[in-house]
């Protein structure tokens, strides 16, 4: 699972190294505090392998909050 975080494509897809990391424990925290799986199969899988699922599969995206969309320039 490790080698997972270094795969450039995973890294890529999140915008880099920083917003993967803190997209992984923003997600790790919520499944701490009861969140669901938001993948199919979690048997035998830990948090994180859940969490690399769920970027992987595109389940999460980080949320940019206050960028202005396109439609408002």
């Amino acid at each position: 699972m490790i080698n997972e975080l270094k795969n450039t494509e995973l890294i890529n897809k999140v915008g880099g190294k920083f917003k993967l990391t803190a997209l992984i424990q923003r997600r790790l925290a919520e499944l701490t505090k009861g969140a669901r799986p938001l993948i199919e199969d979690t048997s035998g899988k830990t948090p994180l392998e859940i969490v690399i699922t769920e970027i992987m599969q595109d389940k999460i995206v980080i949320d940019y909050g206050d960028e202005p969309d396109d439609k408002e320039k």
